[in-house]
């Protein structure tokens, strides 16, 4: 039998009580937990026991459906591994701690790895994939007129499987990179739930509906959708070659303020386009080296480079630098565009964030990076609701 004690606060301690050498792994017991909840704070205890007692999986059902999973995520050689999971919390949480996502509740577990690969479940990074997509659109729209929302929608839906093609491409070349690294040691190429073949067709695949998309817009859409391809395939290698990997994922990750102009207006107005693409990669570079800081020491030892290794303490000054270059890009939009005067009460609004983020970011908590990331969706918001705004209301 194994137990193990996690406090609400894992990171801070960890004890581990087992006999088996299989399951006395604490990475591995974290890993567990944290793709068994999203309410990783209010768990207290995993217990996994290798008796095999049906019963004792009924008070949290729902976690059979991980039950394979969890299996592999403990790197056990035995079949007979059975979960037994107790966690305190307060009454007013209790649906949430007891929901399961819909990846695993309704996919098969053949097609679940597969969305485990496209990061489904984690749908952030598609959120802030359409923004820049999004922006271009609201830049382009007519004065006094809403956004073109059928064409948000759809890249919405490109946004979605762009950003999954670009997680399994990126997961296929650092496959053995991503065994080297807590985060990312378990992703499903690095341990083995998707083969490397397997990827590629998935890569494939997901591009096809990528382009498939495009190609119901305009001509130049889907030009500049073929063109894009190569820099999704090349932004992880750049981590092998360059200290400045976030400068390429800006340039790559910003590719729908072209694409988003293109696709309204039929062609490309470079003097309102440009300063939107500049002020997305700059906005990237904040946003990414903030992030890249979770994995900073294990990325030293894997050999991984980043802009979080280059700057190490200076980050923040760094960071000072992009964001300011960031907002004056973002003004010179609009004042190019000649959007109304909200957009850039927004703009004073989204700043303020920017510099929130930057002020307050522990660079040495990884949690709180993971946060300050996440909180990017806000500042993008902020931005496209006073572009629509600005044109609405000009």
């Amino acid at each position: 039998m194994a137990l193990h004690s996690l406090p609400a606060n894992y990171g801070s301690s960890f004890s581990s009580q087992c006999n088996s050498q299989d399951l006395a792994i604490p990475s591995c017991c974290k890993r567990v937990i944290h793709f068994v909840t999203p309410n990783i704070g209010k768990l207290r205890f995993l217990k996994i026991s290798r008796s095999i007692n049906e019963n004792s999986s009924s008070q949290i059902g729902w976690l059979r459906s991980r039950r394979g999973f969890i299996k592999r995520s403990c790197l056990s050689r035995s079949n007979d591994i059975d979960i037994d999971l107790e966690y305190e919390y307060d009454y007013e949480y209790e649906e949430e701690v007891e929901s399961v996502h819909w990846v695993d509740r309704y996919l098969p577990e053949n097609i679940r790895r597969f969305a485990y690969l496209a990061r489904v479940k984690w749908p952030m990074g598609s959120i802030l994939v359409s923004f820049p997509c999004m922006w271009s659109i609201a830049m382009a729209a007519d004065r006094g007129f809403l956004p073109d929302i059928k064409m948000m929608i759809m890249f919405g839906l490109w946004a979605v499987t762009t950003r999954g093609a670009g997680c399994t491409i990126n997961d296929f070349f650092d496959r053995d990179f991503d065994k080297q690294v807590e985060r990312t040691k378990y992703r499903p190429i690095a341990c083995g739930m998707v083969t490397p073949v397997e990827a590629l067709w998935f890569f494939g695949f997901q591009m096809l509906l990528s382009l498939g998309i495009l190609r119901q817009m305009n001509y130049l859409s889907f030009i500049l959708g073929v063109i894009h391809v190569p820099l999704i395939v090349i932004y992880p290698l750049m981590k092998r070659w360059t200290y400045w990997p976030q400068a390429f994922l800006g340039v790559m990750f910003s590719w729908g303020a072209l694409l988003g102009w293109g696709a309204t207006k039929g062609s490309l107005d470079l003097t309102i386009v440009l300063p939107l693409y500049i002020s997305s990669i700059f906005w990237t570079l904040v946003m990414d080296t903030i992030y890249a800081h979770q994995d900073i020491y294990d990325d030293v030892y894997a050999g991984v480079k980043s802009t979080a290794i280059l700057f190490g303490d200076s980050t923040k000054k760094w960071i000072t630098g992009f964001a300011i270059a960031c907002i004056g890009s973002f003004a010179l939009t609009g004042y190019l565009g000649n959007i109304g005067w909200s957009y850039y009460a927004s703009l004073a609004v989204a700043t303020c964030h920017l510099m929130w983020q930057i002020w307050t970011v522990d660079l040495s908590c990884p949690s709180d990076c993971n946060r300050k990331f996440g909180s990017n969706k806000w500042f993008a918001a902020i931005i496209l609701t006073g572009m629509v705004l600005g044109r609405v209301l000009h």
